[in-house]
């Protein structure tokens, strides 16, 4: 499991950017690395076990868009949601969200918070934040509620829920995930 001084999973996010085109689905694929995402940034990463979900979509989604320009002005250079879902669900549900599209050529997603497919769960392998709850929700594979500040490729604090990754958990903890918990500690490390 992914600690503060790891170093973040080297994968390939497999992403949707605009391109110019008059169709209905202006995009087309482009692989973005970690690398690019993280390299030489200070971001908040905050995961979550599925869009459209209710906690995900009623409470941090739409808490982490809301306290994005704060963030932004306590060092941070990006803030991205991810999920494993693809990326034309992720889309999607940014759109149900209310989130304003970024619509510049070559754009991937939102002008606030990104939200980030890990549709294969390579990332959130990688972290060592791979959970199941086939018997207590139907789900197959999704990441484990987290939320973490990596500088450069590194986890500089991270917060997990319960503790741990709690297999086919009845309860979906949401306690220190929020974006209140995580603008306390980036008021903390600005000082």
């Amino acid at each position: 499991m992914a600690k503060e001084g790891s170093t973040v999973p080297s994968v390939i996010f497999k992403t949707r950017v605009r391109i110019n085109s008059k169709d209905e689905n202006p995009f087309d694929w482009k692989d973005v690395t970690s690398d690019e995402l993280f390299k030489g940034k200070r971001c908040v990463l905050f995961a979550l076990p599925g869009a459209f979900t209710p906690t995900c979509s009623s409470f941090q989604l739409p808490g982490y868009e809301k306290a994005y320009k704060e963030m932004k002005s306590l060092g941070i250079d990006e803030v991205y949601c991810l999920s494993v879902n693809d990326a034309f669900v992720m889309r999607q549900w940014g759109l149900k969200q209310g989130l304003e599209e970024d619509k510049t050529l070559g754009a991937n997603g939102f002008k606030k918070v990104k939200l980030l497919p890990d549709g294969a769960a390579a990332f959130t392998r990688g972290m060592g934040m791979s959970c199941v709850w086939d018997t207590e929700r139907g789900f197959g594979e999704r990441s484990w509620r987290y939320s973490c500040v990596l500088n450069d490729r590194k986890v500089e604090k991270i917060f997990i829920e319960g503790g741990g990754i709690t297999p086919n958990s009845a309860a979906d903890p949401y306690e220190v995930t929020d974006e209140k918990t995580m603008l306390a500690y980036l008021k903390s490390a600005s000082k």
